[in-house]
């Protein structure tokens, strides 16, 4: 089966497209679709490491090797990055670990008030990026 996860990864601005392949049910092989190296880069190592085992990246006895692949190379403020969350997401749906269903995150910060104590500022908007 395959799966696909878009990412829209935050202030960066950079968005990558996941794409994970189920060969015999549980290896999972991703392809990376993005506007980020350092990303990319991460895209490389995926694809070099060859199919990751889905049952052994989701059994909470082992670490697996798919997130510390992913910690070799998203370091830094990229260590923050929401695209491991859309690879892992996307290899649970691809192996049918997991029925797809949108992720999202909101990150916001409260409001000053507009117009001194008790008058409630609007609310920021959490929708989801749209994709094409």
């Amino acid at each position: 089966m395959e799966a696909h996860a878009d990412v829209q990864a935050g202030i960066c601005g950079f968005r990558t497209r996941v794409t994970a392949s189920a060969q015999r049910a549980r290896l999972v092989s991703f392809m990376l679709d993005t506007d980020c190296d350092t990303v990319a880069d991460l895209g490389a190592a995926l694809v070099d490491h060859g199919p990751f085992d889905a049952f052994d990246e989701i059994d909470p006895r082992t670490e697996g090797s798919l997130m510390p692949t992913i910690r070799r190379h998203l370091r830094g403020c990229c260590a923050g990055c929401a695209v491991p969350v859309g690879l892992f997401k996307a290899m649970q749906v691809a192996a049918g670990l997991a029925l797809p269903q949108d992720v999202h995150i909101g990150v916001s910060v409260p409001r000053a008030e507009p117009d001194g104590p008790g008058q409630a500022a609007p609310a920021a908007s959490h929708e989801p990026p749209a994709y094409t």
